[in-house]
């Protein structure tokens, strides 16, 4: 058995000369312990929060999308595209075209970004799930997603572009579409001219991706419609992926990168929304920096243990070297000491933190707001990730081990001398 470590475990565990040492040392391992339990819970509702946006880009994005390195388009009969195509491992692949356009409705206007996909969107995602008709959510309702019939193309709107043209969930009359001609010079006597008009009429649903960067953007069509519109015919600004339940996603996305070379970014999920998910990040990060400061101080506390508890011990050192140990020895047992302090805190204040989170994640004790439906989710959204846990026990450990190392050997070598 460790000599020092056995020592160091009677000395927490034991009683005090002075009954404000164990006081302190109580309160030495509650604070290390209550910083832990912050830092478990705060990370996890961050984690919460990044998988709830997750899920809803969900919805719209799909899983894997190449686009043109440069310029914004690409032939759609392209041998690296059709190569991507016939991979065994993609289950969908689904051409889209999306530019930048003027929506017209009833004297309103508000400019949007026109995606047009062909008519299996809805096996690459999950846009059928966010339709909505104002009365009820229309999952699995299929009639509600039309992209065209005959010679009729509909515009599936964003619920916030609807707000801004002042339209319901099913419009009467048509949405007109303006774009910019793409070839030829814009004749200032008749500017109409310079511009492709085309009108779209509405399938009787709205989407809501509950994210303003899709709801007050985008208009969803066929791709036909948009390439008649921008006239890009047999292009294409994206092709976009889904693949088959089993893949492995890293190696099949690094395998579509290497048929690509430079010609094509290949992106997913969350590089789609890097600028998103990135301020996330540095939020998540912050909060992180802000309470390992807090558990800094509180290591304070260790140090305020130690020196009282080793002026405590002043006999038992006396006696420990008659015994034989060496001054090396007996340093080690106050660091010993104080390790246990920041480990037991460290321990407590994780399952502390679990606990909570569970709490939290089964009850939803702490809402987000008085109204149900002032947000997307009633209660803060929590979501327990193992690496943040290992994170933060290494965080403890090693700020609890450092902020005893150096005054554990100065008060040692004051006694021992």
């Amino acid at each position: 058995m460790n000599f020092p470590f056995f020592i160091a475990r009677r000395y927490l565990f034991s009683k005090k000369s002075t009954h404000a040492i164990n006081i302190i040392s109580g309160v030495s391992v509650v604070g290390v312990a209550v910083a832990t339990m912050a830092l478990v819970v705060t990370l996890s509702v961050f984690n919460g929060f990044h998988d709830l946006v997750a899920s809803f880009f969900t919805a719209f994005d799909p899983q894997l999308k190449v686009m043109p390195a440069k310029g914004k388009t690409a032939a759609t009969d392209d041998p690296i595209l059709t190569k991507i195509r016939q991979l065994p491992e993609v289950a969908v692949a689904m051409e889209s075209v999306e530019d930048q356009a003027l929506a017209v409705y009833n004297q309103h206007q508000a400019m949007v970004t026109v995606k047009g996909v062909e008519d299996n969107f809805d096996e690459l995602t999950h846009i059928v799930e966010i339709l909505e008709d104002g009365d009820t959510l229309v999952a699995n309702n299929r009639e509600k997603y039309q992209l065209h019939a005959a010679d009729l193309h509909y515009g599936i709107v964003g619920i916030r572009i609807a707000e801004q043209l002042g339209m319901g969930y099913s419009f009467p009359g048509t949405m007109q579409i303006y774009a910019p001609v793409r070839e030829g010079q814009l004749n200032m006597a008749d500017p109409s001219q310079g511009f492709t008009t085309d009108e779209l009429y509405s399938p009787g649903a709205l989407f809501c991706v509950r994210q303003a960067k899709y709801d007050g953007k985008y208009i969803l069509t066929s791709i036909d419609f948009a390439r008649r519109l921008f006239g890009l015919d047999d292009r294409l600004s994206a092709l976009e992926l889904r693949l088959k339940p089993g893949s492995d996603f890293e190696r099949v996305k690094s395998h579509i990168k290497e048929l690509c070379g430079d010609r094509y970014t290949v992106q997913d999920r969350y590089e789609q929304q890097d600028d998103t998910f990135k301020i996330m990040k540095i939020e998540k990060f912050m909060a992180f920096l802000f309470l390992t400061f807090i558990l800094i101080v509180a290591s304070f506390n260790i140090i305020g243990s130690l020196s009282m508890l080793i002026i405590d011990k002043k006999d038992d050192v006396v006696t420990l070297r008659n015994l034989g140990a060496s001054d090396k020895q007996i340093t080690r047992i106050f660091l010993f000491e104080g390790r246990l302090i920041a480990v037991t805190g460290a321990m407590i204040g994780i399952v502390l933190g679990l606990l909570l989170c569970w709490i939290q994640q089964t009850y939803g004790v702490v809402a987000l707001g008085s109204s149900s439906e002032s947000f997307v989710v009633n209660a803060y959204p929590v979501s327990v990730h193992p690496w943040d846990i290992v994170l933060i026990f290494l965080t403890v450990i090693a700020v609890g081990f450092a902020s005893v190392w150096y005054p554990c050997r100065y008060f040692a070598r004051r006694l021992l001398n």
